[in-house]
């Protein structure tokens, strides 16, 4: 046997292998996550894209848009809603059952959680209401921009 063969690596190489080795270790991680985490984006179809691919009847998905002025109606059960939900080019009617979140009102934008019905209502299990970046807590409507301030300061202090 050589003499080099019975030293190993030197410590330079070691370290360079344990680099590449944690470098691999660290890019198999990211892909493992990456297609672990692929079908649990927060994507949601506009309108126009439900209209022109309608999901089958058994895939859950999420639609997305502003609720149209004038459409919200209340059945007589007293849980259940109807409206329609549109984004300029398209319009898909919807049915809710179940607590609407307080945000929730005509002109609004909507994310409906749920799956297409075979007569072209979709069926929302869960909404979510946005609101817009006008949004003001209750507390401080109708305050002036002074105002705010100093109740902001206020608390802060």
């Amino acid at each position: 046997m050589t003499d080099s063969a019975t030293r190993g690596l030197k410590p330079k190489h070691q370290r360079l292998v344990l680099l590449s080795l944690a470098l691999v270790a660290l890019i198999g991680a990211g892909l493992l996550a990456a297609w672990a985490l692929r079908n649990q984006a927060s994507y949601f179809y506009l309108p126009s894209e439900i209209v022109a691919h309608a999901p089958g009847p058994d895939q859950g998905v999420r639609l997305g848009g502003m609720v149209e002025m004038g459409s919200i109606k209340e059945q007589p059960d007293g849980t259940t809603i109807h409206f329609v939900v549109e984004d300029g080019t398209a319009k898909v009617p919807v049915s809710f059952t179940g607590i609407v979140p307080a945000l929730f009102v005509e002109g609004s934008g909507v994310v409906a959680d749920g799956r297409m019905g075979a007569d072209g209502v979709f069926v929302a299990e869960e909404l979510l209401a946005k609101h817009d970046e006008n949004y003001v807590p209750k507390e401080l409507e109708g305050m002036s921009q002074e105002q705010v301030r100093r109740q902001v300061e206020a608390t802060l202090e």
